[in-house]
């Protein structure tokens, strides 16, 4: 075909396309094609008939999709390109199809014939972009930002994007560019304000980012994820005096449940919590011993502190000077019980402080003269029900403050009042279902093992660690990010490919590191286990009330998983290899249900930084204490009105704060500590590869003394780096390894 008949046809053709002679026209636009690919006039001519026939089919192809029927609509899309090849919707939507299936090579295709057809398709670029920050290719997906951007220079996504994939490569300064250039063409782009926050963030520049992330919030005031970002930032953050818009931001937070876990922002919000008037005019009367005659004055004071009501309610309060003052209110509460009626706003604080009794498992003294009322008061509810009398709601209160209300065998006499609603719900109802979830708990095999048997009876007694809130991800990633994320150094790659992974975690408590893992890890499924139901039936209470459902709960030791028949992609253990008779052999058995490629975290106590624990376990053999409830709070007061030096450290610690931490703190059964060396040494006997440890905010602190990248991967300048810094791993060496 020449140039003249190509004209003739190319008329002729747009004549049928203006008379609605599809068929005909698309003949011929294809016939010039096929002679001259890159006609221009013909190719528009066929987009142009191959969308108008795809308009018939958008609503069908969109419903698919948003129904998530993705097979069907691949099916249905492929059976209408053969004849429609030219429509760009279709290879968009399929395009997103693939995408949202994790089938990113498909996916690219698409993406590539919209180019084919429009090579100035600004989204078809952003796409692909955004495709291969997915897969960890950045420097392919910043090619395609920057593509995307030279076709639309007011494009703002590709600008979010872009910053996202300088974000991941560590160029955090131009990312934040790139974000306020997006802003800048879209001031309502929640997104890149959020995103702008991270990058903030990275570069410590805290103040900034919360400015940040509140215009996020502005934008976007149920989004979650910015929420759980400024949570994270607020973590780090210290302030001096009273901060208002903080202040409003942690209670914003602490009103969402499992944005955070609460713990992460205590320290900032006990600090805020000082700073406020009332409270000061409080411990000024406590230290003079005024208190005794303002005891409404001190309810009110409290009362007015919001952020404290939303802390008491979701965590062991770590602070010695509150524990006091609650212990006094507490107290207080109980003598008055009998005598005086409170008003609502003191049973609204009364509710709180039996909330936080219950979660630090009644850890505050109690002297004679309570125990003495706690007894008359106890006896006159009982009483009140044998009577068929209701028990007012501050007699109810006391006695939950004193004691979870699961002990009385009336409990289920009180009727429910808004009051008391979430402390009956606590105490009575929740331990309830816990105790059925017991009944039905799946059984590995009995336990055999000495010692297994003796750390069984201690969590049975003291579920560890009693939790309300934790952090929930809001969107799961794959294994890929996640390696990103703790930026672990892999030695066998197949570990990338792993789309659907299975996840053991052996030792799981009472769910905290499950459920957080559960929505962390894309398209996983989690088997967890453990030796006590106590805890097994929390976590799986905890895992009903979230809705998560890609868990699995069954009781069994370590050293019987030799039997079970299969293996994982991960594998994770904190904090239970060191509670073991035999810590390698445990070790062992979880290698062995590790597949070749898979990684492992693990969780050990630290000589070094356990040194005056140590010392203080020694205390409690040769004095012969005792586990009991009394026993461990008498030797903790002794520890409170101690002033010996290495005692003060332990004092700032959150175990401190509960009876079961306390307990597993000082009072364990059986404990082994690790130094760096002895880890070394048990990762050569095992054939594990080191990826890395997990606390960020050390590798950050470490990073200030080692300069190269690689030094982090080194267990030799770890070790160092202890010795300078011993309580650098008070809470445990957290690391990451890797079957070869």
């Amino acid at each position: 075909m020449n140039h003249v008949s190509t004209d003739f046809n190319l008329k002729k053709a747009n004549r049928f396309l203006k008379n609605g002679r599809l068929e005909e026209a698309s003949s011929l636009y294809s016939k010039i094609l096929q002679n001259f690919p890159q006609n221009k006039f013909a190719k528009d001519g066929l987009i142009k008939i191959h969308d108008s026939v795809i308009n018939k089919h958008k609503v069908r192809l969109f419903s698919l999709y948003e129904n998530k029927k993705f097979d069907q609509l691949i099916q249905e899309a492929r059976v209408l390109s053969i004849k429609n090849y030219y429509s760009i919707y279709l290879w968009n939507i399929l395009g997103y199809t693939f995408f949202s299936q994790d089938k990113l090579e498909e996916a690219i295709v698409c993406f590539q014939r919209v180019l084919d057809i429009n090579p100035i398709h600004t989204e078809a670029y952003d796409n692909i972009g955004q495709i291969y920050c997915r897969c960890g290719a950045f420097d392919k997906a910043i090619e395609n930002y920057e593509q995307a951007l030279r076709t639309n220079p007011n494009y703002s996504n590709s600008y979010n994007n872009l910053g996202v994939a300088l974000n991941h490569l560590g160029y955090f300064d131009k990312a934040i560019e790139n974000f306020r250039k997006a802003v800048k063409i879209n001031p309502h782009f929640g997104y890149a304000y959020n995103n702008m926050g991270i990058s903030l963030g990275y570069i410590m520049q805290y103040e900034e980012a919360i400015k940040s992330y509140k215009k996020a919030l502005e934008i976007q005031p149920n989004n979650e994820e910015i929420l759980h970002n400024i949570g994270k930032i607020l973590s780090k953050i210290t302030v001096n005096n009273q901060n208002e818009e903080i202040t409003n931001l942690l209670c914003l937070i602490l009103d969402r449940n499992n944005i955070i876990r609460p713990s992460d922002i205590s320290k900032l919000s006990l600090k805020l919590i000082k700073f406020e008037s009332g409270y000061n005019k409080l411990v000024k009367k406590y230290n003079s011993g005024d208190l005794n005659n303002s005891f409404h004055e001190v309810i009110k004071n409290l009362s007015d502190i919001s952020l404290l009501s939303k802390l008491m309610k979701v965590l062991p309060l770590p602070d010695l000077e509150l524990e006091k003052m609650l212990t006094f209110v507490r107290r207080s509460f109980l003598l008055l019980s009998t005598k005086d009626t409170f008003p609502s706003e003191s049973l609204k604080f009364l509710s709180d402080l039996a909330l936080q009794c219950f979660t630090n498992e009644y850890i505050y003294p109690q002297e004679f003269e309570e125990s003495k009322k706690l007894k008359e008061v106890e006896l006159l509810v009982k009483e009140m029900f044998i009577s068929n009398k209701q028990p007012s709601v501050q007699l109810i209160l006391c006695l939950a403050s004193y004691n979870a209300l699961q002990k009385y065998n009336w409990s289920h006499l009180i009727l429910n009042n808004p009051l008391i609603e979430d402390v009956l719900k606590r105490q009575a109802i929740e331990p309830l279902q816990e105790f059925q979830l017991k009944q039905n708990m799946p059984i590995l095999e009995d336990i055999n093992n000495k010692i297994s048997l003796k750390v069984k009876e201690q969590y049975e007694k003291n579920p560890y660690p009693r939790w309300i809130n934790l952090s929930l991800n809001i969107n799961a990633v794959p294994i890929s990010k996640l390696i990103f994320e703790y930026d672990l150094k892999v030695f066998n790659q197949i570990i990338y490919d792993v789309k659907n992974p299975e996840i053991l975690i052996a030792g799981c408590g009472t769910g905290q590191q499950v459920i957080e893992r559960a929505s962390h890890i894309k398209n996983s499924s989690i088997f967890a286990i453990d030796l006590s139901l106590s805890s097994l039936a929390y976590a799986k209470r905890k895992t009903n009330d979230l809705n998560i459902k890609n868990v699995k709960y069954a009781q069994s030791d370590i050293l019987n998983l030799g039997n079970l028949k299969k293996q994982f992609d991960i594998i994770e253990c904190v904090g239970v290899l060191h509670h073991m008779d035999n810590p390698m052999a445990g070790w062992k058995v979880l290698i062995d249900r590790l597949k070749p490629g898979g990684l492992m975290k693990i969780g050990l106590y630290s000589e070094k930084a356990r040194k005056n624990i140590v010392k203080l376990r020694k205390k409690i053999k040769s004095l012969g204490i005792e586990t009991t409830d009394k026993e461990m709070k008498s030797f903790r007061q002794e520890i409170i009105n101690s002033s010996y030096p290495e005692i003060q450290d332990l004092k700032i610690l959150q175990d401190f704060y509960s009876l079961s931490m306390f307990r597993d703190l000082l009072f364990h059964v059986q404990e082994h500590r690790f130094t760096i060396s002895k880890i070394q040494n048990c990762l050569y006997q095992l054939g594990l590869n080191f990826c890395g440890f997990e606390n960020k905010d050390l590798i950050d602190n470490f990073k200030l003394v080692q300069n190269s990248k690689e030094d982090i991967y080194d267990l030799n300048n770890w070790e160092i780096y202890e010795e300078k810094n011993p309580s650098s791993f008070i809470g445990m060496y957290q690391f990451w390894c890797q079957k070869p």
